[in-house]
């Protein structure tokens, strides 16, 4: 526990994390508002607006609660009581249960708008959004059924030091987990993370044959340019496809760096947990925003007019 509360003093590593849940939040109320405005303005919502728009949500608050912990890690004021320690680390866990569920969802919605009308998927395009939400909320009374009897093993650290204790924060530590219940929760992660991921994988490949056949056809019809035109749907489907490729590679190692940390206490370990695990919240909202042509004409319009004005 000491060598990492040596992290208090490194404001370098500090700004560097609150740096990226600024930019990550920015980004996602960003991604937020502009969705609110097109139904505002009474724009045509599409099969994936809902999700986009509840991830980038999602984002927004698993950003503002890791903020809190770098707060209570670098620059502890106050300590927490039982009751504060408890209520965050299970929000943060349970928000980022959710990241990995609504990214699923938004890959498989994908792929079902990509699916022909001669499809058996076709049928669930009008439905999707409303079964969404159901399966949503379903899960959250699932993750919170899993979750809910580890916050016995959160408490407030005691102010005499305990080499038991698992170090969480500067106010909050893990009591020790019996084998039983440590492998319970361990396995119980590992079969939701493998369902959730292999549909992401599922729904990514069906993208992926469907573009790769797209091309080929297109290719014969020595068209590609009006096809291109003619399925605007396909920028948003590439975009999910790298959205859908950064989860996976930042999760991996965000897994192999949590299973280094058991290992070793190495604050350089820790930090790099931190930056790593919120990379993919922080850059999702400016992937999806890159493909919003709406978005991007009305910025090159801006930009023209200020050029125009001080020209």
């Amino acid at each position: 526990m000491n060598k990492i509360n040596k992290l208090s003093h490194n404001t370098k590593v500090r700004n560097t994390i609150y740096f990226e849940a600024g930019i990550g939040v920015a980004g996602n109320s960003f991604l937020v508002l502009f969705h609110i405005l097109r139904l505002v303005h009474g724009q045509r919502l599409r099969l994936t607006d809902l999700p986009i728009g509840l991830l980038a949500l999602i984002h927004m608050l698993m950003l503002i609660a890791m903020s809190f912990l770098t707060t209570d890690i670098f620059m502890p004021r106050r300590r927490w009581g039982d009751t504060t320690c408890k209520f965050i680390m299970f929000s943060y866990r349970y928000l980022r249960s959710l990241s990995l569920c609504a990214s699923s969802l938004l890959s498989i919605l994908q792929a079902i708008t990509l699916s022909p009308r001669s499809s058996c998927l076709a049928k669930f395009k009008c439905k999707s959004p409303c079964y969404m939400l159901g399966c949503l909320l379903f899960l959250s009374v699932v993750y919170a059924s899993i979750s809910f009897p580890l916050l016995s093993y959160v408490i407030a650290t005691p102010n005499l030091t305990s080499s038991s204790l698992i170090y969480l924060t500067e106010s909050c530590s893990l009591v020790p987990v019996s084998s039983f219940v440590r492998h319970t929760f361990y396995i119980s992660l590992v079969v939701r993370d493998a369902i959730f991921v292999g549909l992401m994988a599922f729904s990514s490949g069906y993208m992926v044959t469907f573009l790769y056949k797209h091309k080929k056809q297109s290719q014969l019809l020595h068209s590609t340019r009006l096809s291109l035109k003619a399925f605007p749907e396909q920028r948003a489907t590439r975009t999910i496809l790298y959205l859908m490729s950064f989860f996976v590679v930042m999760y991996t190692l965000d897994n192999f760096l949590a299973y280094l940390r058991l290992r070793s206490d190495d604050p350089v370990i820790y930090c790099m947990l931190i930056l790593i695990g919120h990379s993919y919240a922080t850059v999702s909202p400016f992937l999806v925003l890159s493909t919003e042509r709406s978005l991007i004409n009305a910025f090159k319009s801006m930009y023209a007019r200020t050029v125009n004005m001080y020209g």
